[in-house]
């Protein structure tokens, strides 16, 4: 009897052991704990990020933000469970790219790469494992497996702030969700490394979290032009055809993107030119970069049997292929320089100057199964987690070594690939939901694009239209619809003049994109990261996404539908059938974008502004720096002339970033943010701009000074 206790004992402790964490101090307001025997592949060491020191220097320490003994770590049946606590009243921001739900607190996720597959649940384009509390502070866990979260969703019998037991049949506050005091995290491994960010403010600990991640990555200035992909199977001269069209009726057009009729072959892919539809590749390459438009290729990375690269690549594939086709191991090196190489052979050498990434996320049924094996010994579930990574780091690579930037699109993408050119997309496509993924993307370092595919009312694409504008990626995606921005002739002129917008207002976006790279700030963001939202806001905007929590009902007001481009403008979408709709303003004057008048001071105020534009507002002392309006963005070292916009009555301050557009030199010191200054005065306005310096990139032309609040 004795002997069986014993056993049983000895079984519970193997079952079920407490781990000690050890915690290191890896950068300012950066701190490491270590559980166990973590695993040496992970999402760090996939994306080979290295963080930007300096930067993270300058934003200063922080305290450690959290009650260390109430952080707890356990060894469980192999896997690892983290437990940190939770206020009552904080809320949770993140968890990956979701596009529901901004509000992550009384959920349970599965951390999965995948196709969005309609549901925040876990399974998303970047299921990155990272969280940002309204408190102040930031968890990331660094794992390539499939982590499950329970996000303030289970409560545990010895909780000291466990929740009461009601009565249902009586109590009108019972609810199916009660209240949690902690977030609870299981790794399928047996150890883990997890890092905590301070803060103060949620801002800085995500721009911790991007800097800890090198940076943000800095696109070329064509890259935040005007976009449009082409039918899958069109030819050369069809594709020629098409970027005459835009030239004749005006609308801007810096890259054409090619679907999979360019290969030879595709799903599988032989990453080579079509000679029937494409018979001079490097012709028709030099033939469009000399109009000053690029050029991006589509490709998923399955090799089909009859490409030149498969008898040398095969032994370093996967055991299941994808298509028929089989699946690099771009752990290897081998592997890596003889795909990649392909692609610089028949791709970036000759002038291609970006890539279309699909298919590297899901379904289940898409990619290589989780029983799949990988001659580096790397499990399947690791490399689903990290593939989108490993293409976005080796394809950057590829464009670092002739020193010029690319700006690409791609399916999967997880921590790490912050610094990595390349904006998010899917299949899917609701409108608003797309607009919820803009708006979560900044809790977790990556970029997403609401791009144009098609519409079925003239409305409705020119709403769309005016979204994309205000995004990290202004593209028409017609692979399948042939759509062009002139489509609706009803409303051909209003989505010219958007167009025509966004070309003006490339020196904001790049200004912007320039504070990702160098500050981590993210381009396009949430509300709740914006200083005084919903500071004395007292109507609640409805969340038909959560549970009620009569504990929480201070913390329930989720903004999902409005977003912060930039640190001065305010972008509140209209979708289609709607002609008015409330806007959420923070604490502080905001000015109409476009007329310059007042429009509130922390309060809610209904917009309609027709349907020719899309509702912006401006904070007070805000700038805008814009260029004159043009088809093509600058080229490399050209001068443009800057019109500074400012709105409201504050003094007014802003970096305007510079270098020369193109290359990687700014890695070396060869840009400069030259400091404008806005006041108003009794007779008008009084602005200046800093000299440029010596020995640095200056593109900056003439220099006018608009007020645009009278």
């Amino acid at each position: 009897m004795r002997l069986r206790f014993l056993l049983a004992f000895v079984l519970i402790i193997n079952f079920v052991q407490g781990q000690s964490i050890v915690w290191t101090s890896v950068q300012p307001g950066v701190w490491k704990g270590t559980v166990g025997k973590p695993e040496t592949y992970n999402l760090l060491t996939a994306a080979g990020s290295a963080p930007n020191v300096p930067a993270l220097t300058r934003l200063g320490t922080a305290s450690f933000p959290l009650p260390k003994p109430a952080i707890v770590a356990q060894l469980v049946d192999g896997k690892t469970y983290l437990r940190f606590p939770l206020d009552r009243t904080e809320q949770l921001y993140g968890f990956g790219l979701n596009f529901q739900t901004v509000h992550q607190r009384g959920r349970i996720l599965n951390l999965h790469m995948d196709h969005f597959g309609g549901t925040d649940n876990g399974r998303t384009h970047a299921p990155t494992p990272f969280y940002v509390s309204s408190n102040g502070y930031g968890v990331f866990i660094n794992s390539a497996r499939y982590l499950t979260v329970y996000a303030g969703s289970a409560a545990r019998k010895d909780s000291p702030d466990a929740p009461a037991a009601l009565d249902r049949n009586t109590d009108k506050n019972w609810t199916a969700s009660p209240y949690s005091d902690a977030v609870e995290i299981v790794v399928p491994a047996a150890g883990v490394e997890f890092y905590v960010f301070g803060g103060p403010a949620p801002l800085d600990v995500v721009r911790r979290y991007n800097l800890f991640a090198g940076g943000g990555c800095l696109p070329p200035r064509w890259g935040l032009g005007f976009q449009q992909r082409v039918k899958s199977l069109n030819t050369a001269d069809q594709v020629r055809a098409e970027a005459d069209e835009f030239d004749q009726k005006g609308f801007p057009l810096d890259m054409i993107g090619l679907e999979p009729g360019w290969q030879s072959k595709s799903y599988p892919g032989t990453f080579e030119w079509d000679k029937t539809r494409y018979p001079d590749p490097g012709n028709f390459l030099k033939t469009m970069r000399g109009r000053g438009i690029r050029t991006n290729l589509w490709i998923n990375p399955y090799v089909a049997p009859t490409a030149s690269i498969y008898n040398a690549i095969r032994p370093l594939t996967a055991s299941h292929t994808v298509w028929s086709g089989v699946v690099p191991d771009f752990t290897l090196a081998e592997a890596r320089r003889i795909f990649f190489g392909q692609l610089a052979k028949d791709g970036i050498n000759p002038g291609v100057s970006g890539y279309k990434i699909d298919e590297v996320d899901g379904y289940d049924s898409w990619l290589w199964p989780d029983v799949a094996t990988f001659p580096s010994g790397h499990p399947a579930e690791q490399m689903r987690q990290t593939y989108g990574l490993l293409m976005q780091r080796y394809s950057t690579d590829e464009y670092r070594t002739k020193n010029t930037r690319t700006y690409g699109l791609v399916r999967a993408s997880n921590t790490g690939g912050t610094a990595f050119p390349y904006v998010l997309y899917n299949d899917y496509y609701k409108h608003e939901d797309f607009i919820t993924a803009l708006i979560t993307s900044s809790y977790c370092g990556v970029l997403w694009t609401p791009e144009v595919r098609a519409s079925p009312t003239s409305e409705e694409w020119l709403r769309r239209f005016q979204t994309v504008v205000f995004s990290p990626l202004a593209m028409i995606n017609a692979w399948a619809s042939g759509t062009k921005p002139w489509s609706f002739a009803d409303v051909s002129k209003q989505v010219q003049d958007m167009a025509l917008l966004r070309m003006q207002m490339m020196p904001y976006w790049y200004s912007e994109f320039a504070n990702y790279h160098f500050d981590g700030t993210p381009p396009f963001r949430a509300m709740s990261l914006e200083e005084g939202f919903l500071a004395d806001v007292r109507t609640t905007v409805v969340n038909s996404n959560l549970n009620d929590n009569p504990y929480a009902l201070a913390i329930r007001q989720e903004v999902k539908d409005q977003y912060m481009a930039g640190g001065n403008l305010l972008v509140a979408p209209l979708f289609a059938g709607q002609t008015s709709r409330l806007v959420t303003l923070p604490k502080g004057n905001w000015y109409d974008f476009y007329t310059g008048e007042l429009v509130g001071n922390g309060q809610q105020i209904t917009a309609a502004p027709g349907l020719d534009r899309i509702p912006v507002y401006v904070k007070d002392g805000g700038i805008v720096p814009m260029m004159p309006a043009r088809l093509r963005a600058p080229k490399a070292g050209e001068t443009v002339p800057i019109e500074v916009r400012y709105y409201g009555s504050k003094p007014g301050r802003y970096r305007l970033y510079d270098d020369d557009g193109e290359t990687f030199d700014y890695e070396r010191g060869q840009y400069s943010f030259r400091e404008i200054r806005v006041t108003k005065t009794a007779t008008g306005l009084s602005g200046t701009i800093s000299a440029p310096e010596p020995g640095k990139p200056n593109t900056v032309g003439a220099v006018t000074f608009v007020q645009m609040t009278k």
